[in-house]
C-alpha cells in the first residue's frame, strides 16, 4: 500500500492530532519520535479498517457485489426451474445419435463416444439394437456447457470397439448445454426479484419463472391476447444462440412453458410462451469519417448493444437511439444518417433486431 497517499495522509494526521489533544505537553507531529512512529502506525491500521469497510459496504448491496457475495445474495432470494438456488449452473446437452452396423449388434447403454472440436465426451443413455435400417439412441455429454450442443449431421466417434458397430454415429439433435449463469445476467435476476416481489401471479412474476430456466437471460410478459391472458416471450442470449440473435429454439420453448405451467396460477384463462417475431431494422450510414472497416465493425457492435439494451417486444425502435449508438462508437467522428425515421413494431410480439447495415457513398 502506497504510504503517501492522500486519503493515508488524512487518517494519520488525524490521528496525530488527536494523540496531541490528548496528552497535554505532547507533540506528535515531531519527525522520528515515538508519538509520531506510534500515531504513523495507528494511522495506517484504521486506513486498513476503512478501506475494508467501504469494501464490505459494496458486497452488502447486490447491485455492487463481487462474484462470492453476488452467489450469497442469488442463493437468498432466487429458486431456479430445476429446484437450485441461486446462479444457474452450466446443463448437459442431450439428445439422439443414429447407429449403423451389422444387423442384430446391440449398442450398449453407456457406450462412450466423443465430437466436436473441443473433444467433448459422450454416452449413451439406453441400449439399442441395429436393424437393416441405423438404429436412435439417446445420448448425453459428460461435459456440461453448451459446447456440447453439436448440430445435426456432425459425427460422434465410438472411444471404443463394439462388434459388428460402425465407429461413428450421426447425431439427429444434440442440444440444451448451457454455460454457467454469468455474474451480470445473476446481477439482473437478483435485482429484478427484490424490484418485482411474488404477488401470486402477476406480470413481473411471469418474467421471474421465465428467468429461472437455464439460458434464458431476458423475457417480457404481457396480455397480448386481451384480458386474462398472458403471452411470455424470452431470449437466449449465449453463444449457441448468437448466431440467431439470442432467438430460443422450439426445445427451448416447451421447457420453459413446462416449468411456468407448474408456477402460473390455475385461473390464468390462457397462458402462451413464445419466441418474439424478428423485426429487421435497416440502418444506412453516408459520410462515415473515418471510413474504415474498423470503425465500421465498431459501429456495428454499438448498434446490436443498444438493440440488446434497448429492444423489447413491441418497442419502437427510435432514430434519436440509433443516432446515439452510432457516435458512441469509439472511432466515429462525423456521419450522416439516411434511414432516420422511428422505427415502430407492426404488432406488440415483434421485436427489433439489426437488419442491414449499408456504408453507402453519397450521391454527386
Amino acid at each position: 500500500m502506497p504510504w503517501d497517499t492522500p486519503p493515508l495522509r488524512q487518517v494519520r494526521e488525524l490521528v496525530r492530532d488527536h494523540i496531541t489533544s490528548s496528552l497535554p505537553g505532547s507533540d506528535a507531529s515531531v519527525p522520528n519520535s515515538v508519538l509520531r512512529v506510534m500515531s504513523d502506525a495507528q494511522g495506517a491500521l484504521c486506513h486498513l479498517t476503512l478501506q475494508y469497510i467501504d469494501w464490505l459496504a459494496l458486497q452488502l448491496l447486490p447491485d455492487t457485489a463481487e462474484a462470492e457475495w453476488l452467489d450469497r445474495h442469488g442463493i437468498i432470494w432466487l429458486k431456479n426451474s430445476d429446484d437450485t438456488k441461486g446462479r444457474k449452473q452450466a446443463t448437459f446437452a442431450e439428445g439422439f445419435a443414429t447407429f449403423t452396423g451389422t444387423s442384430g449388434s446391440i449398442v450398449p447403454a453407456f457406450t462412450r463416444l466423443s465430437g466436436g472440436t473441443a473433444g467433448i465426451e459422450y454416452e449413451t443413455t439406453a441400449a439399442g439394437t441395429i436393424g437393416v435400417s441405423p438404429v436412435s439412441i439417446a445420448v448425453r455429454a459428460l461435459d456440461p456447457g453448451q459446447a456440447g450442443n453439436l448440430a445435426a449431421g456432425e459425427p460422434l466417434a465410438l472411444t471404443g470397439t463394439l462388434a459388428g458397430v460402425d465407429q461413428t454415429a450421426v447425431i439427429v439433435s444434440l442440444t440444451g448445454g448451457v454455460d454457467t449463469e454469468r455474474d451480470e445476467d445473476l446481477r439482473m435476476r437478483v435485482l429484478q426479484r427484490i424490484q418485482n416481489p411474488a404477488m401470486g401471479g402477476s406480470q413481473a412474476n411471469y418474467v421471474t419463472w421465465a428467468l429461472a430456466v437455464p439460458g434464458v437471460t431476458r423475457a417480457w410478459a404481457w396480455p397480448e391476447q386481451g384480458p386474462g391472458t398472458i403471452t411470455i416471450r424470452f431470449l437466449m442470449d449465449d453463444e449457441a444462440h448468437a448466431a440467431d440473435d439470442g432467438w430460443p429454439t422450439p426445445d427451448d420453448i416447451d421447457a420453459v412453458a413446462e416449468y411456468i405451467d407448474e408456477m402460473r396460477p390455475v385461473t390464468v384463462k390462457d397462458c402462451y410462451v413464445l419466441a418474439p417475431i424478428k423485426e429487421f431494422v435497416d440502418v444506412t450510414i453516408v459520410n462515415l469519417m473515418p471510413d474504415t472497416d474498423a470503425v465500421k465493425a465498431e459501429v456495428e457492435n454499438s448498434l446490436r448493444a443498444m438493440l440488446h439494451e434497448k429492444a423489447a417486444p413491441g418497442q419502437t425502435i427510435y432514430a434519436a437511439w440509433v443516432s446515439y449508438a452510432i457516435m458512441s462508437a469509439p472511432g466515429v467522428q462525423s456521419f450522416h444518417l439516411v434511414t432516420d425515421d422511428d422505427h415502430p413494431m407492426p404488432a406488440p410480439g415483434y421485436m427489433a433486431v439489426l437488419g442491414t447495415l449499408l456504408f453507402d457513398e453519397p450521391s454527386p
